[in-house]
């Protein structure tokens, strides 16, 4: 098989991206979405999240870098679930205007996660 590490899409009217039928089984189990670093989201399948991303954020109750790791990836986190056999999930449009995504969507993975973009301009 093939390993994917980058697609483009374009959205649908109702916000869904289609997933690559080549990545469908990572997110099986669902997939979580949070605001990223920067102007980009993440797309974490909901195994990965709950293994490693979880107990990341439940560090030491007085660590402010945890505190600033929670507020930055719990601040309109959306779980969510591959629409069947369509492949999608829908990206609310909180998370879109954070991002500055419009229709047009790049997907580059980085480890166990994707980076959702705008495409670079230029």
């Amino acid at each position: 098989m093939t390993r994917v590490d980058y697609f483009e899409r374009k959205l649908d009217d109702k916000r869904r991206l289609t997933i690559p039928t080549e990545l469908r089984h990572e997110f099986a189990d669902g997939a979580v979405i949070t605001r990223g670093f920067g102007n980009y989201l993440h797309l974490y399948p909901k195994k990965v999240w709950d293994q490693q991303v979880e107990p990341r954020l439940e560090g030491d109750i007085l660590d402010e870098r945890i505190a600033d790791l929670n507020v930055q990836f719990r601040m309109g986190k959306v779980e969510t679930e591959l629409d069947g056999k369509q492949g999608r999930i829908t990206l609310e449009q909180h998370l879109l205007d954070y991002a500055g995504i419009g229709r047009d969507v790049v997907a580059v993975g980085v480890g166990r996660y994707w980076r959702i973009m705008a495409p670079p301009k230029g």
